[in-house]
């Protein structure tokens, strides 16, 4: 079930007619006696069958919202517009908030990864998309534009920094302990972490995010305990076993950003991740993650991947096309000059155009946090 008890990021509800929790409903009946107007979002209202039967509900919209058979008459008399819930999905359609690690791995102790909400879903989008089935497609359609909603509420107002980077990393690396350190790093000065919210380097970073708050050793000793499994292949459920074992020693970690997608199904998402918003469309998925790093981003060692999206970044950088540029910080010299040089082709691009001042390589992780600030003084000063 969703926690409606998740920290928010960004702004309150306070000037929002969407209702996503019992509780934004409840305050909304009490301080203004009327449902009118408002989009309600996948909220359990079988308890609340004499509040829908006193408050004004015309022009409402309830999506996916269980209610008594007297309550749901009563609002469609009213003008309200009612999508009932869908039965037999492994999913909610409607869902008004992201998803929660918890949520994705429900019944991981009990019969293992294969009987989660995450691995269900996917079988479902394999199963659907093999049949080609209209209905099929538009509660993905659905399902995506929710969780875009719910990740635009969550950052509203709020610096993000994405971290870039390829899944084949493994837990018990250096490669992979940098990454962590540098998601800390970055968590510490204020920034919020977002990533691909998989495996590898998008895992190492969601962890070092999660342990910014704790005392140094913490990730450390996270990091050896990690080493015990260091792939998803051949057990996810070892793997994200081994990361709940670090959430369980370690609670009250801090929060980051997931965007991981299903069209990659074999790639599961990292419970490091505070909030996941997962999509089926994995074009989607791409935009709007680069889309929101709004503080900038960081390109650490990756293959086709990663590339993509070094030039996915560039291309509204070059264009203008969403305002100042973003800086953009590649890490590993000898990697993007040599082994995928796409570096000097990032270079030539930028060449007299504004966002020239806002890319550059470095040797490490370590000399990331400074480069951003560099980069983010020189685009405000210029």
């Amino acid at each position: 079930m969703v926690n409606a008890e998740r920290p928010r990021l960004g702004s309150s509800f306070d000037d929002d007619r969407e209702i996503e929790t019992l509780e934004e409903f409840d305050q909304v009946v009490t301080r203004r006696g009327s449902l009118a107007g408002h989009r309600v979002q996948s909220v359990d209202l079988t308890g609340r069958t004499f509040a829908l039967l006193s408050a004004d509900t015309t022009g409402a919209m309830f999506l996916g919202c269980a209610m008594e058979p007297d309550a749901a008459a009563k609002v469609r008399t009213d003008g309200a517009l009612v999508f009932p819930p869908i039965p037999d999905l492994p999913f909610d359609p409607y869902r008004g908030l992201l998803y929660s690690p918890d949520e994705l791995f429900d019944g991981l102790d009990d019969g293992g990864y294969e009987v989660t909400c995450d691995a269900l879903t996917y079988e479902w989008f394999q199963e659907t998309k093999a049949d080609r089935d209209i209905y099929a497609s538009m509660l993905r359609a659905l399902h995506d534009d929710a969780v875009s909603d719910a990740l635009d509420e969550l950052l509203n107002g709020v610096p993000v920094v994405g971290v870039m980077g390829g899944h084949a990393m493994g837990r018990g690396t250096e490669a992979y302990a940098g990454a962590a350190r540098l998601g800390r790093a970055l968590a510490r000065t204020g920034l919020t972490v977002a990533t691909g919210g998989g495996p590898g380097a998008m895992e190492a970073a969601n962890l070092g995010a999660y342990a910014a708050p704790h005392p140094d050793p913490m990730l450390d000793e996270a990091l050896e305990l990690l080493a015990k499994a260091p792939s998803f292949t051949p057990s996810v459920t070892d793997w994200a076993a081994a990361a709940f074992e670090v959430r369980s020693r370690w609670p009250r970690g801090g929060d980051s950003i997931g965007i991981p997608t299903w069209f990659y199904g074999h790639e599961p998402p990292n419970p490091f991740a505070g909030h996941i918003a997962k999509y089926f469309a994995n074009a989607t998925r791409e935009d709007g993650l680069l889309a929101r790093c709004t503080a900038g981003v960081v390109f650490l060692p990756g293959a086709a991947g990663t590339v993509q999206e070094i030039f996915d970044n560039a291309t509204p950088n070059y264009y203008e096309s969403r305002g100042e540029p973003t800086p953009m910080v590649l890490v590993d010299r000898a990697h993007w000059t040599e082994k995928l040089p796409a570096w000097p082709l990032l270079r030539a691009l930028a060449d007299s155009r504004s966002m020239d001042a806002r890319i550059t390589l470095v040797d490490s992780v370590d000399e990331v946090p400074q480069a951003l600030a560099r980069l983010t003084a020189s685009g405000q000063s210029a």
